[in-house]
């Protein structure tokens, strides 16, 4: 007798993933209380260490090389961190862009705490390295990590990991429209409405949670700002411009700064970062706005202590130097914060050297100082757009608009006719072979 056909069996309906864009919103939430946290860390570590100089200097004697001793020894450390995580070194905005481009995986959730503790050790020693590098990449790394957790598509979890990265970057300089537009200008190139959104919801809810640690007043508040004259606008465009050749000159010492430690085989990078650290100690002991992220030069430029045009001068050179010099120990940290410095300095500089042939400008040096900020950041990165909303952002002088997008456009086309490349661009490219 035949036997009666089988019953099929049920067949399991196939698992719904959950939307982007709450998991987006999720581990934006994750990122604001990460970023929140290392900022607050890293605050706590510049109180500190700014303790420490004032203590050496009321000592005297062997107690002044004590910071030597310090910065040399959280470079070391720091450096050997990210030898054990080699994704951790540097900015990290590179990595996040080639994964975008397809050059590269998501590095693994081992990342995040490399990028924390190695961050707070090498900024806390007074390193001139910034916090938004970091943020950036950890941000980035919690949106792919969410998007494997949750079993996402492929193109999803590279879609979470650029956008979580544009919540990093909004957390380190509370600056969300900063974030937003550094995903579309910088990483992407691209703007489609589904980034757009999946980085809109990321942002705000990274944002909103890192209130709650470190509140939500601009970095640098400064005071109403006068807008300046029409007289002063030919000023800002010159300005912008002779920026531009700074900015390409900053990028060419940066990746050539690289390249000589790259070839300098015989002393090993702990030991080399060492070196630089006790080099950036001994500045720091001769005056602390030397060295660090650059957020006390804001500051006290931004308030308008301004030193004589001397003494800017100095700041500038030393500086223009430190920054690439730092970068290339190889300990983790950016490259935004120290270049916003600069710019402010630079600003500073020439407002005094050009003061005598400005039309009113003799109140004009906080627009000059806030102009520089973001017009040497759109002639390194080549993100002009970028540059001024994260400068307004920031500062909160949404007067200097029209002088800020004057010279940004000069300092970028300068830029671009002087074939500099990018600077992310560069250090991607350096990229090949690491792991």
């Amino acid at each position: 007798m035949p036997r009666a056909p089988r019953a099929p069996r049920a067949t399991r309906a196939p698992r719904r993933r959950p939307s982007a864009y709450l998991v987006a919103a999720l581990a934006g939430c994750l990122v604001g209380l990460v970023g929140g946290s290392f900022r607050w860390c890293l605050e706590r570590a510049e109180e500190l260490y700014g303790s420490l100089l004032s203590t050496s200097e009321r000592l005297g004697g062997p107690a002044l090389l004590l910071p030597v001793a310090v910065t040399a020894a959280g470079a070391a450390v720091a450096c050997a961190i990210a030898l054990k995580v080699p994704a951790a070194a540097g900015s990290g905005i590179q990595d996040v862009e080639a994964v975008w481009l397809k050059e590269r995986t998501p590095q693994s959730l081992w990342l995040v705490p490399a990028r924390f503790v190695g961050g707070v050790i090498s900024m806390g020693s007074g390193l001139l390295l910034g916090r938004e590098g970091p943020s950036v990449h950890m941000g980035a790394v919690i949106g792919a990590e969410a998007g494997r957790r949750t079993r996402m598509s492929a193109p999803d979890v590279t879609l979470l990991h650029t956008s979580l990265a544009g919540a990093g970057l909004a957390v380190a300089f509370t600056a969300p429209l900063g974030g937003i537009l550094f995903v579309c200008e910088e990483v992407t190139k691209v703007v489609r409405p589904r980034l757009v959104l999946v980085t809109l919801i990321g942002t705000a809810t990274a944002v909103g949670c890192s209130r709650l640690i470190i509140g939500s007043r601009p970095v640098f508040p400064v005071p109403d700002v006068a807008d300046p004259s029409v007289a002063l606008l030919p000023a800002f465009l010159l300005f912008g411009a002779v920026t531009g050749a700074l900015g390409a000159g900053y990028n060419r010492l940066l990746v050539g700064m690289l390249a000589f430690c790259d070839r300098v085989r015989r002393v090993g990078p702990v030991v080399r970062a060492a070196a630089i650290g006790a080099v950036v100690g001994l500045l720091l002991c001769v005056d602390p706005l030397l060295g660090g992220g650059g957020e006390r030069v804001n500051e006290r430029l931004l308030d308008g202590e301004v030193p004589a045009v001397t003494v800017l001068a100095g700041y500038l050179v030393v500086r223009f130097v430190a920054g690439p010099l730092s970068y290339a120990s190889g300990a983790p940290g950016g490259l935004f914060a120290p270049l916003l410095a600069l710019g402010a300095l630079w600003g500073a500089f020439v407002h005094g050297l050009a003061l005598p042939l400005l039309p009113d400008g003799g109140s004009a040096v906080v627009p000059f100082a806030i102009t520089g900020m973001a017009a040497l950041f759109a002639a390194v990165v080549r993100a002009p757009i970028t540059g001024i909303v994260l400068t307004v952002e920031i500062t909160g002088s949404t007067e200097l608009l029209v002088p800020l997008l004057l010279a940004c456009f000069a300092a970028t086309l300068t830029a671009d006719r002087m074939k500099s490349t990018p600077v992310y661009d560069s250090l991607r490219e350096r990229m090949t072979g690491l792991p």
